[in-house]
């Protein structure tokens, strides 16, 4: 395949994705390997195989453009979790083992393994996602420094839509949110829910439709298309626009097969996941709008997610809402990750994390 063939594609691509400039991402663009020995790869990525950060992204450069752009040379067999059985909480350990080359994860579900990771998505750490995208430039080589005893690498981070409230019952603010039980997931979102008065309770995603609908839930939190996605209207009626969380997620790689890759190989991989991260991130941004749209039954807006056959009501988050959740991460949710990681993690915050949150930890 010629160059320009090859650049015709990338812009195609690019175009489809309706993400980062197109610009940029074909000057990221990895230059087509020279002839070698061939490189096969597994890959387990994205919780779902209908999610947009899989068809969207991992299905369009792994399976289809890096084989195209490599000419044959590396093939990615590329798989979801539900296909391969997982919870996602075996990510790092696949990866370490060997089992698999490539795995994607939230990092909530790998910080059992390094509590640092929890650190780059606290509850209220991150009032928008530019601000989430700095935070986990910045942290990434600290991040890798507690890997690389894992024998494992991040390669890039990368979030899913804004995590949001959805309840069974009409609300106006935080305040109102009192006493009611709030199915989280994550120390942190637990340290928050607890701190409006709420209690959280401990739900797996695939049960929480159920538990909304028999009120063994009166609210829910998840990305704002992952709600959708689940048919969570069906079961809610009001959903907050305040975002508490990313659920940030990495690609990780076994740092054994990474380094004993052709130096050519591996660049053309650091190449090719620079460009996903661009379109990562955008796709979380849009992700995070058609939601919601979705949600609400805005039919003109909604375009990733199933729209709402019962559309919810918005609740926009009042000026009092944001406050209370910055007091509750600067008084609760950072002191209490500390005292989990450890004083190092503290000391990594304040040198990294600080000076863009605005917030410092104080023992």
């Amino acid at each position: 395949m010629t160059r320009m063939s090859t650049l015709t594609r990338a812009m195609a691509v690019c175009l489809a994705l309706a993400a980062a400039p197109c610009g940029r991402a074909l000057a990221q663009m990895p230059e087509s390997l020279p002839a070698g020995p061939s490189v096969r790869i597994s890959a387990v990525t994205q919780p779902l195989p209908t999610q947009p950060q899989f068809t969207r992204v991992d299905i369009p450069y792994l399976r289809e453009a890096v084989p195209e752009r490599s000419k044959g040379r590396i093939s990615v067999q590329l798989s979801t979790h539900a296909e391969r059985n997982l919870s996602g909480t075996e990510i790092v350990r696949l990866v370490r083992s060997g089992q698999v080359d490539i795995g994607a994860g939230t990092l909530s579900t790998l910080s059992g393994d390094v509590p640092l990771l929890d650190g780059i998505d606290l509850a209220g750490l991150s009032p928008d996602i530019e601000q989430a995208k700095t935070i986990a430039d910045a942290i990434l080589p600290a991040a890798n420094k507690d890997l690389e005893r894992f024998g494992v690498k991040l390669l890039n981070i990368f979030p899913f839509p804004a995590q949001v409230l959805f309840c069974r019952q009409p609300f106006a603010s935080l305040a109102d949110l009192k006493g009611l039980k709030i199915r989280t997931f994550g120390n942190s979102l637990n340290d928050f829910v607890a701190t409006i008065g709420a209690q959280p309770i401990s739900i797996g995603f695939p049960e929480v439709y159920s538990a909304l609908e028999r009120g063994v839930a009166d609210c829910a939190i998840t990305g704002t298309g992952s709600g959708a996605s689940a048919r969570w209207p069906e079961v809610s009626t009001h959903i907050s626009d305040l975002p508490l969380s990313w659920a940030l997620a990495g690609y990780m790689v076994n740092l054994a097969w990474w380094n004993r890759l052709d130096p050519q190989v591996r660049s053309f991989l650091e190449g090719t996941f620079a460009e996903m991260n661009d379109k990562l991130w955008e796709l979380g941004r849009q992700a995070t709008e058609d939601g919601i749209a979705c949600n609400i039954g805005e039919a003109g807006s909604c375009k990733l997610h199933p729209l709402a056959a019962r559309p919810m009501t918005l609740v926009k988050a009042a000026p009092a809402d944001h406050e209370l959740l910055r007091k509750s991460f600067r008084a609760v949710v950072l002191p209490n990750w500390v005292k989990r990681c450890g004083a190092r993690c503290g000391e990594i915050y304040n040198t990294v994390i600080a000076p863009v949150s605005g917030v410092e930890y104080s023992p």
